[in-house]
Parts: C-alpha cells; sequence; structure tokens
C-alpha cells in the first residue's frame, strides 16, 4: 500500500504503480517549477536489479537518461538499441516509446531528468 501511494504521489499513473516491474525502484530526488512557463523539472534515481527492465512507455516531456552505475539498454521506437555505461547520457523526445534493461551482473542506475508541463504524470505504459 505505501508503495502504490508513493508511486501515485510522486506523479505516475496507477496503472505504472500496478505494473511496476520487480527488481525497479524509483526515488525522487527533484520536482521544481520551470519559471512562469506552466512545465516542470522532475528528477528520479531509477535502479535497475541485474537483469531488470522497464517495459515500453512515454513520457509527455523530454527526458534526460544519465547512467550512474552499470550498464543499460535503451530501445528508442523502432530503431536498435544502444547500450550506455556510467557517465553516458542519452536524450529522449516526448512523446517516444522506449524501454530499459539493466544488460549488467551487477546493479544499474539512472538519474533520469524530465521536462514536463505541470500537472502531466511522469510517465504512460505503452500498449
Amino acid at each position: 500500500m505505501a508503495a502504490a501511494v508513493l508511486f501515485v504521489g510522486s506523479g505516475l499513473t496507477l496503472g505504472l504503480a500496478q505494473a511496476q516491474q520487480t527488481g525497479i525502484g524509483r526515488t525522487e530526488t527533484l520536482r521544481h517549477d520551470l519559471g512562469n512557463s506552466g512545465r516542470e523539472v522532475v528528477q528520479v534515481r531509477v535502479d535497475f536489479a541485474p537483469g531488470a527492465s522497464f517495459p515500453k512507455h512515454t513520457h509527455p516531456g523530454e527526458e534526460i537518461a544519465y547512467v550512474l552505475e552499470g550498464a543499460m539498454e535503451y530501445q528508442l521506437g523502432d530503431q536498435p538499441p544502444v547500450t550506455l555505461k556510467v557517465g553516458d547520457a542519452l536524450f529522449i523526445p516526448a512523446g517516444t516509446a522506449h524501454s530499459a534493461k539493466n544488460v549488467g551482473d551487477v546493479k544499474a542506475s539512472e538519474l533520469a531528468t524530465y521536462l514536463l508541463d505541470k500537472g502531466k504524470p511522469v510517465l504512460t505504459l505503452s500498449k
């Protein structure tokens, strides 16, 4: 129950909370207005156990994924997957369906930064 409250409270959809994959932890580190633009920035640390993956999803705004530890594979739309290691970053345009997977045998972590319209959910699972 506490996990569901945490996910909903951080702007994630209830569907996401129910579909949360085993081995993935999300910790919101920052949420701040971007001036008078009606937009906000949200930063989330996402920890992936070895082999854990997050299914295809989209964001209503842009995302910058920065790998903090381990090795992560990202697939954007129909493009071939790309593998990022510690210190690598990836820009994901608004509305682009993508997935993420820890391809190493140790924990992997990313810092996800989202630029969103205020009040929008951080992400929505793709069908």
